[in-house]
């Protein structure tokens, strides 16, 4: 099962990066799968670890999604990382194994430790529409405009019925970022 995450990772000089990342959960053993060109997978090959951070904050996903935000965070308790602040609930790993012959890499972790800092409110239709609203956000450079236009406004309908502050400020900035990415007036 794909659990849409973010993951926190750092770099060898401590500079944490934050990426929505959908990985195959496991209670022991937590695939990553990183495109090789991204920071992310370059975070990894030189720590060997992550945090895999579970919350329901859409503003964090859709942030994550567009730019490279630096939210506040902790140091992780076992493994090289740190912890966002805004979490429901966390995974420390580290790395097993590694299959990067794709360009998207295979990344096999170990869960080191658990943590847990609020209970998962989950997520209402706007939240649903968000979070795939920002996935929809990291592929405008592959996916027909068209697709990804009509897409969006069906997701702002919902989002529109629906929605908290939260939400609304996180389409917004959705929106705004897929159309500038598609100059799109």
């Amino acid at each position: 099962m794909i659990i849409e995450t973010i993951l926190t990772t750092t770099d060898a000089n401590g500079r944490v990066n934050c990426a929505p990342m959908g990985v195959e959960w496991g209670e022991e053993i937590i695939i990553i799968k990183p495109y090789r060109e991204t920071t992310t997978y370059r975070n990894l090959m030189v720590n060997e670890a992550a945090v895999v951070n579970l919350t329901d904050n859409v503003l964090l996903f859709a942030e994550s999604a567009i730019s490279q935000p630096v939210f506040p965070t902790r140091p992780a308790s076992v493994v090289n990382g740190v912890v966002l602040q805004d979490v429901c609930s966390w995974r420390e790993v580290e790395i097993v194994e590694i299959d990067d012959r794709e360009p998207r890499a295979r990344v096999t972790t170990q869960v080191r430790h658990r943590g847990f800092q609020r209970e998962f409110l989950g997520f209402n239709r706007a939240r649903h529409a968000v979070l795939e609203a920002a996935i929809l956000a990291t592929r405008t450079r592959f996916l027909p405009r068209h697709e990804i236009l009509s897409e969006f406004e069906r997701l702002q309908v919902i989002v529109d019925k629906t929605a908290g502050p939260q939400e609304h400020e996180a389409m917004k900035l959705l929106s705004d970022y897929v159309h500038g990415a598609l100059e799109v007036s």
